[in-house]
């Protein structure tokens, strides 16, 4: 099979309305394991542009608000109240099943089980005969949810379609979060979002309300705020189309980001395959304090494991020390995982999320999960594949990038980095908020900082924007006060939605290629992710250390150690808390061109592409297009160091071969005017595959390559995609 390589790609409702008729917004019930789904009336009132109501008592540690909804926005809740009688007998049937799964798996392994392991075994589609070895076997699981942000909804939506089912046959939501772009402000923004998305939030509404899928309009807020906020519950099992799902292990859950196709099978009522997984674990000791945040704990980790470090394993924290941290803050943590190739993240069941399950009008499921909280932890004596140790009280605040999430600085060594490498000094931006950190702690703890500087008569230097998690954390602190503050202070209020954490952001206050620093509360820093520019030199921290370096205007500025001067000239301290790719030569013509014109031109000579990628490949995204696009230009594999997890199973679906180097140093033996033949007709469950190099000067020769490919995987490269598979079998 001949192929080139062509790059390495690489209105605020009334209290007493509010009481009367509104049970708690999530529930483990809104997610039985028998899968019955009914959308609730709110959900279905979502396409008349019904008011937003008043939410209930919130709160996040100290911190403690109703929490409240504004009319040209929207707010939900879950369905009609429940006796709390009755809802406890309702709850107490997915604990049971999952507890009757685990006794079942424990009788047969014999050994101490990690919380993680416990989540993925009592999921179990057929706990009696599923094969289970950590790392080796493709475990069937039975999600509880599943959730899609509007980015990757449509293309799941669509296939569900020819699945010809009347409604989803598990609990489902749609998350308007993805097409908002950040350009005048929040509500200028939105208006245009909706104008120019029309299509697609028509299309996305009829369709949930067609096939009981609840929905979540544009400006309700960001999918993982959302989910934490309603949907998530602990011990639970979530998938959602976005790599950051991982964000419900604050509340001790599963939550795994996949492409659409693996949500589709969900959707239909069949069992979802997930690699069983490794599982690191991160022991937490002593307590976070001054400037140091959550965030910090996993900037810390990205250091450690850099960016493939945790591919095909689940991130379990565990320790003393979780206990000085609050219920957003472990999602916090958990969110970022994604940057470090993890499956998921997760917390055990604590006092801290029992909290935040009854300060969101949840506490029947926190006395439930109370019962059950020898199941929402590790066992005594579990043996974990890694163990790293952290000990909080030693932790110092963390500023990671640019460029890469894993390039981890402590603030006291940051400034010398600085001058070391020559990265821009002046700070352009300062962006607090996006699904990793818009919690009203986050918002509360940035304010704060942000009063601060107001009380010395000084603002913010640098340009900033603040960006609510959800609907619910804008109204709330708008109601409180931080919202003014974070205004004052010269902060730009943007939509509830990812806006620049995603790229979706009309920025104009420098040139493309013009070099530059920000700095962000975001979870990526990837070369022209927030902005499309690839001189721009972003950098990840948590919100506080955002708002300090933002009053500051440099990066040469250190908040534990240095002095700002107010308006009075008295110094004072700060109190605590259009970039082109390069272009591929097309080896038939002589010519370069972009890389989808020469994959175009070799489609159209009947002649298959491969792509030759180095490490965790694939990484940052859950959207199927990335492997739909190449197999529809004519690509025949992907061939690289290692893969994301989402991506290389999308690419199985897709009919692709994704494959990796038996030995990581041969990636260097390739160059990009080789030539190559991949022998196809090898491929077999556990069996290696060569690849033929042909030099364009030298002799030929051949390189092992590995796969992960299942006997039912193999027959979706047969017949072309996973959808040719499932047509075959009801024709």
């Amino acid at each position: 099979m001949i192929s080139t390589r062509i790059g390495r790609l690489g209105a605020l409702a009334s209290k007493s309305r509010t009481l009367l008729g509104v049970r708690g917004l999530a529930t483990v019930s809104d997610s039985p394991l028998d899968k019955k789904v009914e959308m609730c009336n709110h959900e279905k009132s979502m396409f008349q542009g019904a008011p937003a109501v008043l939410l209930g008592q919130f709160a996040e540690v100290q911190f403690y608000s109703g929490l409240i909804g504004r009319s040209n926005f929207y707010g939900f809740s879950r369905s009609a109240p429940v006796e709390p009688n009755g809802l406890l007998t309702k709850l107490s049937a997915p604990y049971r099943k999952m507890a009757e799964n685990l006794d079942i798996v424990r009788s047969r392994l014999n050994r101490p089980l990690t919380y993680a392991e416990k989540i993925m075994y009592s999921h179990l589609d057929d706990p009696h005969g599923q094969d289970i070895q950590r790392g080796k076997s493709y475990l069937k699981l039975r999600p509880d949810r599943v959730a899609c942000q509007d980015a990757t909804a449509q293309m799941a939506i669509l296939q569900f379609m020819s699945a010809g089912m009347p409604s989803v046959a598990t609990p489902t939501t749609v998350h308007c979060d993805h097409l908002i772009e950040a350009q005048l402000g929040g509500e200028k923004d939105l208006a245009r979002a909706n104008e120019i998305n029309k299509e697609v939030y028509d299309f996305l509404a009829s369709s949930c309300a067609k096939y009981n899928i609840g929905f979540w309009k544009p400006g309700s807020g960001i999918i993982h705020q959302i989910l934490l906020e309603n949907y998530a519950f602990p011990g639970g099992l979530m998938i959602g189309t976005d790599s950051h799902t991982p964000n419900g292990g604050g509340l001790g859950m599963a939550a795994i980001g996949v492409g659409g196709a693996d949500a589709v099978d969900v959707m239909a009522g069949l069992p979802w395959e997930l690699k069983a997984p490794n599982v690191i674990g991160v022991k937490l000791t002593g307590q976070l304090s001054g400037w140091t945040a959550p965030k910090d704990i996993i900037l810390k980790v990205a250091g450690i494991l850099t960016v493939k470090g945790g591919t095909g394993a689940i991130i379990e924290y565990h320790g003393p020390g979780v206990e000085s941290l609050s219920c957003t803050g472990m999602g916090t943590i958990c969110n970022m995982g994604a940057e470090i190739g993890a499956t998921t993240s997760v917390f055990p069941f604590n006092d801290r999320m029992y909290d935040y399950l009854k300060a969101t009008r949840r506490q029947h499921i926190g006395d439930f999960a109370r019962s059950y909280a020898h199941g929402l932890r590790e066992d005594e004596g579990a043996e974990y594949d890694q163990l790293i140790e952290i000990n909080l009280s030693e932790l110092e605040p963390h500023i990671n990038g640019p460029f890469t999430p894993d390039l981890a600085t402590p603030i006291s060594k940051f400034k010398d980095a600085v001058k070391e490498h020559g990265w821009p000094e002046e700070l352009k931006v300062g962006l607090i908020g996006s699904c990793t950190n818009s919690s009203y702690e986050d918002m509360s703890r940035a304010a704060s900082i942000a009063q601060d500087a107001l009380d010395h008569g000084i603002k913010a230097k640098s340009l900033f924007t603040v960006t609510p998690g959800s609907e619910q954390i804008r109204a709330t602190i708008e109601r409180d006060g931080q919202l003014q503050t974070l205004e004052e202070f010269g902060g730009v209020i943007l939509a509830n939605a990812c806006g620049p954490c995603i790229g979706q952001w009309d920025r104009r206050d420098v040139k493309k290629g013009e070099a530059n620093s920000i700095i962000s509360s975001y979870n990526r820093n990837f070369t022209g992710r927030n902005d499309a520019n690839p001189a721009t030199h972003a950098f990840v921290t948590s919100p506080d250390l955002v708002v300090a370096m933002t009053i500051a205007g440099t990066l040469n500025f250190n908040p534990l150690t240095d002095t700002l001067k107010g308006k009075d000239g008295k110094e004072f301290k700060l109190k605590g808390t259009n970039w082109c790719r390069p272009p591929v030569k097309n080896f038939k013509t002589g010519e370069y061109g972009p890389v989808p014109a020469t994959a175009r031109d070799y489609k159209a000579r009947g002649i298959p592409w491969v792509v030759i990628g180095d490490w965790n490949y694939g990484e940052g995204s859950s959207r199927e297009h990335a492997a739909l696009e190449p197999r529809h230009l004519g690509g025949l594999a992907i061939i690289t160091r290692s893969f994301a997890r989402i991506h290389e199973t999308n690419l199985k679906k897709q009919g692709m071969l994704p494959l990796t180097f038996t030995d990581p140093a041969d990636y260097d033996k390739i160059q990009p005017n080789d030539i190559v033949d991949l022998m196809c007709t090898e491929l077999a469950v556990g069996k290696p595959m060569t690849l033929r190099v042909h030099p364009k000067d030298g002799k030929s020769f051949d390189i092992s390559l590995s796969h992960t490919f299942n006997e039912s995987q193999i027959q979706w490269f047969k017949d072309g995609s996973a959808l040719n598979t499932m047509a075959k079998q009801r024709a």
